[in-house]
This record gives structure tokens, C-alpha cells and sequence, in this order.
């Protein structure tokens, strides 16, 4: 049997994440901004949330239906199959959005879904008075777009971005899941190496060591469907151990090439190591304290290099003075070395301008709230 569900993302990745969902064997339905929703049999729930780099979480979708009224919310939310899911002592808190909708108020959405579970659970578990909700918890989200209500249960609790090594960062932090997006966008070929000269907390270095040892994002970490009485713990097991048979154990007998990261500050660095020790990336990185404007090809050379970054934006950790000077000086630095090639995410506008030279792709992304564009040279 095949279950339907949604996966979210920041927007501007939908791309990256459907090709990993379709990586995993498990089919595309429908796209939109932020959200993949796809087929796939029980244990993609398990698979899924351990395997999917750029998703923020991954949902069971009870199902979408128009909902112009709280009447039509409150049918369509009763008819669903809840008691199959939940039991008779489930906890279910219910939150979600709506937008562009005739049902706007969040909190009133909140109390009719919640109140047409309740009524649907006491009929189908003969129970009378209130549900004692002291049991296994199964988070209800709704979204309602354009008049459009999808009903789902939220399978990983804790995002997907918390991979559970970054206990440390650094004031201006980047989602582990933008990181991966931004190294899968980047491409870079397997020998080549990998550098973020501005790499702060190390989550570019460590997600790009994750991805070249093939090392499952959701490995060490738990989720919320991990108690879920309807997933037996043998298809979690199976997930986990397929995810270890599939590690690089031995990245210099697979022709991997090394990982740099490096920072001006050296308590960032000491930050990074601490991060990717916990991540168990620790052999796979080197991190260094040097200033990014005095990169030099005999450090990466003979292999090819490419540079993945997030340097400062002006927000927090230096002025936008400060920042555009940066700039300015990053691409004459960068300017006379050989076989690089340079990915820069940042909010800047101007940046092809102070960096002196025309990218060859732009992408636009988000970093949290901030809106983004990631420059590619190639």
C-alpha cells in the first residue's frame, strides 16, 4: 500500500529536493513553492527523514480538499481516517497557516480541525466526555492555500536541518538543510576540493564531507514517527542499517577529494572542529584559521578547487560598509588562481559589481527570512 506525502523545503531548492526524493525510488506527484508531495509505502517515513538532505520535514498527508467555510473544514477534517492513527490516549496538538484563503484566522482553524478529530476518535473509539490525550503524540498541521486544505501529520518533530552536531555556532548560523542545497547546486566532481574560506560553525565543510562519504543526514537523530504504533520499529532498523552499508568508509581509495574549511576568527574554527567531531566528519575536514583574501593555489593544487561560501552579509557580524569591501577584495584575491570555481550566497544586490565580474548563473534563495541570491561562477 502506498501513502501520500509532503516534504518542505525553503524555497528556490524544490528542484534539489525532488531529485532526492525521486533517488530514493519514491514518486513525484505535485510541486510547489516549498512543498514535494510524493508516494511511497510505509517505510518511506523512516527512509525518508533520514536520507533527505534539503528537506525541512517530511509529512503524512491525510488528505486536501476545498474549504471555503469552517462547515467544510470541519466535514472534510471528521471524514479522514484518524483512528487509525491515532489511539485512544493519542496526543494530537494541531497547528498550521492559511494563506490567500476565506479561512484566514489560524486559531479558528485550529479549534475546528481539532474538534472534528475529537468527534471522529470518540465515535470510532466508543469513547464518552474528553479524550485523555496522555499518550503517543502525532502533530496535526494544516495549510490552507487558495481555499485548498491539505491535512497532515508532521512524521519528523524537530526539523530536519537539526542533525544534532551543531550544539556550537557562530552569531550568523546557516540551516544545515541550505548548506546541502547549496553543495548539490555546486555540483562539484568527486576529486576536486572543496573549500569554504568563510566557514564559520563548518556547516558547508560538513555537509559536503556528509555527502561525499554518502553519510544519511538523519543517522543520529530522532523523530516524532519513531513511536508512531503504526510503524513497526523493524522498518526504522532496516532504514538505519541500509544507511550504514551504504557509508564511504575509505574516501581516499574512492578518490574523494579533501575538504577545506577555514576562518579568519579562530574561535569559529575551534567551533567547526567541535561540530564536525560530533557529526563524525572530523577525518574528512581540514580546518585551518586564514584570512579568505590569502588563498593561494598551492593550497589546493594539483587537484581543481571550488569554493562554497555564505560570507558575511551586513546583518550581524560587520557593517555593509565593511561588507562591500569585502567583496571587492574576495574577487581580486580570488581573480588569479587557476582551476577554481566559486559558489557565493548572499543578500547583496550589488555583488557582481563589487566582486568585478558577471556570475554565470543566479539563483535566488532563502537563508531563513533573508532573501537571497546564490552567484555561481564556472
Amino acid at each position: 500500500m502506498n501513502y501520500r506525502y509532503i516534504a518542505t523545503c525553503l524555497f528556490g531548492i524544490e528542484k534539489v529536493l525532488s531529485k532526492e526524493i525521486e533517488a530514493l525510488g519514491y514518486t513525484i506527484v505535485n510541486t510547489t513553492d516549498g512543498r514535494i508531495t510524493f508516494e511511497g509505502p510505509i517505510d518511506a517515513v523512516a527512509r525518508a527523514n533520514i536520507w533527505l538532505r534539503t528537506a525541512e520535514k517530511v509529512y503524512i498527508l491525510m488528505d486536501t480538499f476545498k474549504a471555503m467555510s469552517f462547515e467544510e473544514l470541519f466535514t472534510g477534517v471528521k471524514k479522514l481516517p484518524w483512528e487509525e492513527w491515532i489511539g485512544k490516549d493519542g496526543k494530537f496538538p494541531v497547528t498550521g497557516h492559511a494563506l490567500r484563503s476565506q479561512l484566514h484566522s489560524v486559531p479558528d482553524c485550529q479549534k475546528i480541525v481539532k474538534k472534528a478529530i475529537v468527534e471522529k476518535l470518540k465515535l470510532k473509539h466508543g469513547i464518552e466526555g474528553m479524550l485523555e490525550e496522555t499518550g503517543s503524540e502525532y502533530r496535526v498541521e494544516f495549510f490552507i492555500y487558495k481555499d485548498m486544505a491539505s491535512i497532515m501529520i508532521d512524521t519528523s518533530g524537530t526539523p530536519l536541518y537539526k542533525r544534532g552536531y551543531r550544539i556550537e555556532s557562530n552569531t550568523a548560523p546557516m540551516k544545515e538543510t541550505l548548506a546541502a542545497a547549496l553543495i548539490k547546486l555546486a555540483s562539484p566532481f568527486r576529486e576536486v576540493v572543496v573549500w569554504d574560506p568563510f566557514c564559520g560553525s563548518g556547516t558547508i565543510p560538513i555537509e559536503t564531507a556528509l555527502i561525499r562519504t554518502n553519510t544519511a543526514p538523519g543517522l543520529k537523530r530522532k523523530f516524532a514517527s519513531q513511536f508512531f504504533a503504526q510503524i513497526p520499529g523493524t522498518i526504522w532498523s532496516s532504514a538505519r542499517q541500509e544507511a550504514l552499508d551504504c557509508i564511504i568508509k575509505n574516501p581516499k581509495d574512492n578518490n574523494l577529494g579533501p575538504v577545506l574549511g577555514s576562518d579568519i576568527n579562530p574561535k569559529f574554527v575551534k567551533i567547526a572542529k567541535g561540530n564536525a567531531l560530533r557529526a563524525g566528519m572530523n577525518d574528512y575536514i581540514r580546518f585551518g584559521e586564514q584570512d579568505a583574501l590569502t588563498i593561494r593555489k598551492e593550497q589546493y593544487a594539483p587537484n581543481k578547487c571550488t569554493i562554497i561560501t555564505n560570507p558575511p552579509y551586513g546583518e550581524r557580524l560587520m557593517t555593509e560598509a565593511e561588507t562591500d569591501q569585502l567583496y571587492i577584495d574576495l574577487g581580486k584575491a580570488l581573480s588569479n588562481l587557476d582551476n577554481l570555481k566559486t559558489f557565493v550566497i548572499t543578500p547583496n544586490e550589488n555583488f557582481e559589481k563589487l566582486y568585478g565580474k558577471k556570475a554565470n548563473k543566479v539563483r535566488k534563495l532563502y537563508n531563513g527570512m533573508i532573501k537571497c541570491n546564490y552567484y555561481q561562477y564556472f
